[in-house]
């Protein structure tokens, strides 16, 4: 079995959240998600845990940081193109997500990002493969 990993991030209104990422394209699995927590899957081995702030509180003795005004984690994920990288930028910005940076292009890697509604800052990146191997 592969690794996975499980991104945990908590939200202010889950109802909303879920359907932001519904609206940029992801899915949940139901086996997982109920009216405290949600688990979108990006790909087969990662995935989201959108966690009310009460349960995300359940799994931590820190205060939990206010996304609106500290950043704690930037959640990258790669695209299989330049084009993956516009299309999901574009999706979540029209789908109420706000710019985080400014969009970077070295050539052989581009990338975008975005702030979920919870301020949490996503990256999408495309690389070259050829170029990253030395090719």
């Amino acid at each position: 079995m592969s690794q996975m990993i499980f991104v945990n991030l908590p939200v202010k209104d889950l109802d909303k959240s879920k359907a932001f990422w519904e609206a940029v394209g992801y899915t949940f699995n139901p086996r997982f998600t109920d009216e405290t927590a949600a688990c979108m899957v990006i790909s087969d081995t990662i995935f989201a845990m959108l966690l009310t702030e009460a349960r995300f509180k359940d799994f931590t003795r820190k205060d939990v940081a206010d996304a609106a005004t500290s950043t704690e984690v930037i959640v990258a994920l790669s695209a299989e193109s330049r084009e993956k990288v516009d299309e999901l930028t574009d999706a979540a910005l029209a789908a109420g997500g706000s710019p985080a940076n400014e969009t970077q292009d070295h050539g052989f890697m581009y990338g975008r990002s975005f702030q979920d509604p919870d301020h949490h800052i996503w990256e999408v990146v495309w690389m070259d493969a050829k170029a990253v191997e030395g090719e």
